[in-house]
């Protein structure tokens, strides 16, 4: 396709919505029916025999697609349910933990999820920073793994991650990259970052749906690591049933029990649409769309939470309207649809198959809820998604 805009028929729900929601959830895209469908066929038809006909390899061969859109050499990734079990599987690998070296250091502005996982660990010190220079200052020979976010998810902020790499090196420390917020929307590489790992999901700009978590490993790690959190899969023979493990070559071994082919290969009509655009020509499109809303956003007298400079400006504009969850809901019930999150505000994320127009009929909805007191009817409204 030539234009941007035509890739708009390939989302159905653009028919029906204003959608700007891609930095929570991109819109499901038209071809992930008929590969759920084949999925479908497979099962009716072929029954055992489709984990020998593709099924058992998508936790490899999804993820090699993942590897080519994030700077992945082949064989460095494998999908998995979701970034906390990604994550659990990595820090699995560094136990026992020493406790000479049992410090976890990320920012105040990590994800919930990624947060809880470290905190709940009896046997790790968690050190919380506000900032990736505080990161910096803050890495020592105690420190275990740095587990930070390439964007960050409230004000879709671009770290400086090259820094914390360095430095978490120079003292023996892991960086475990959730590339949640940046995948399919920021250019990534990250075989060039030198990143230790590398975790995410397909639910947001890379359009893939829930359940398709993934785990980068740098290649030369692959096989010096053995997570302790496995499974069967992660077996070097699993269908010889053996009753010891020893685990399997490569990037097999940070697997854990049986995968998901069903949504490993829906997700992969979103992959395919990425890679064909391209993330370098997506993100040019991206940086005009949210320099426009915040050209808006400054017209209507809002707050933006957001950065302002291009190069450290995610995918997503945050707007912090009064009565932000209010707004929101009444925003979401005229058909416009983006997500409110507390202590941020209004999120709001155009992907490449995004209007102009659309950001402006947005922009004017917000405005005009917000003046006209339509949001009333909403106070006191949680914004469960």
């Amino acid at each position: 396709m030539g234009d941007l805009l035509d890739y708009r028929a390939e989302f159905p729900i653009l028919e029906r919505t204003t959608y700007l929601a891609s930095h929570t959830l991109g819109p499901m895209p038209r071809r992930a029916p008929e590969l759920l469908s084949e999925y479908a066929k497979m099962w009716a038809e072929r029954g055992i025999r489709a984990w020998a006909e593709g099924w058992w390899a998508t936790p490899w061969t999804v993820g090699d697609q993942i590897g080519r859109i994030v700077g992945a050499l082949p064989g460095s990734t494998v999908m998995c349910q979701n970034v906390s079990l990604a994550e659990a599987v990595v820090l699995s690998c560094f136990r026992p933990v020493d406790p000479r070296r049992n410090r976890v250091v990320y920012e105040r502005a990590n994800f919930p999820s990624v947060r809880y996982l470290y905190q709940a660990q009896p046997d790790l010190e968690v050190v919380v920073c506000e900032d990736e220079e505080e990161i910096v200052e803050r890495l020592d020979e105690r420190t275990l793994l740095v587990p930070i976010s390439h964007v960050r998810f409230k004000e879709s902020l671009v770290q400086d991650v090259a820094p914390i790499v360095r430095r978490a090196h120079e003292v023996g420390a892991a960086v475990i990259l959730d590339c949640y917020q940046s995948a399919g929307i920021v250019p990534l590489d990250v075989t060039a970052l030198e990143v230790d790992f590398a975790v995410g999901g397909s639910v947001k700009w890379l359009c893939g749906g829930p359940g398709n978590g993934w785990l980068y490993v740098r290649p030369d790690l692959i096989e010096r690591l053995e997570p302790t959190l496995t499974g069967w899969q992660a077996h070097a023979r699993p269908f010889a049933f053996e009753e010891e493990l020893e685990r399997a070559p490569g990037i097999a071994r940070f697997l854990t029990g049986t995968p998901s082919p069903a949504v490993h290969l829906a997700a992969t009509a979103g992959y395919d649409l990425i890679e064909e655009v391209g993330v370098e020509r997506i993100r040019a499109r991206s940086l005009a769309q949210t320099a426009l809303l915040l050209e808006l956003a400054d017209a209507a007298g809002f707050d933006v939470v957001s950065p302002r400079l291009p190069e450290r400006r995610g995918g997503a504009v945050v707007l912090a309207v009064p009565e932000g969850a209010a707004v929101y809901v009444e925003l979401e019930a005229r058909g416009v649809l983006g997500d409110y999150r507390p202590g941020a505000g209004i999120r709001l994320g155009p992907h490449f198959f995004t209007t102009d127009d659309e950001l402006r009929f947005a922009v004017e909805q917000i405005v005009e809820i917000v003046e006209t007191g339509a949001y009333e009817r909403h106070r006191g409204a949680v914004v469960a998604h």
